[in-house]
């Protein structure tokens, strides 16, 4: 596993945007996979000891995602993902709410862009993740988002490693 792999994680409350550049030791269209797959998601994007499990899962524009990050108690903390653009292998973006069991969604909300590059074998991912208020940016962080996304990442380079043998 690689060590030197670039990440730059960014909160910048004026905009309300953070901003993530990761790369990882893998080709993109693995990595890619593990952002828009649901069966390859659950196995990552939830920090231990929590779990992620994918109601429904439909990766096309104007198609969702429907998620709970699951606690080691069995408490369940329910999103909403719709994707509202996506340029195959190179860039995707979505709106996520946080929502209840049935899918009603707490706003405001957050636009999530993603953009896929790949370098002689190492994958670069940028996000940014603009908050539509300040107070839904400050809470995000206030949940232990820094940490957390941190966490599943390390989880995705583990996978990923997993994945290419």
């Amino acid at each position: 596993m690689k060590t030197d792999l670039l990440f730059d994680f960014t909160v910048d409350k004026p905009s309300k945007t953070v901003y993530i550049t990761r790369e990882f030791a893998a080709e993109l269209p693995l990595v890619w996979d593990a952002f828009t797959k649901a069966e390859l998601l659950d196995q990552w994007v939830a920090p231990k000891p929590w779990s992620a499990r994918t109601k429904y899962m439909n990766f096309e524009v104007g198609g969702r995602r429907f998620y709970a990050m699951v606690s080691p108690e069995g408490q369940e903390r329910w999103a909403v993902q719709e994707f509202t653009s996506i340029s195959p292998k190179t860039n995707f973006k979505m709106y996520n709410a946080f929502s209840d069991e049935n899918e009603n969604r707490v706003l405001p909300g957050s636009d999530w862009d993603y953009n896929f590059s790949e370098q002689n074998g190492i994958t670069k991912v940028n996000i940014s993740i603009y908050n539509e208020s300040l107070e839904r940016l400050e809470m995000m962080i206030e949940m232990g988002f820094t940490e957390g996304f941190k966490m599943s990442v390390d989880n995705l380079e583990k996978l990923l490693e997993s994945l290419k043998k």
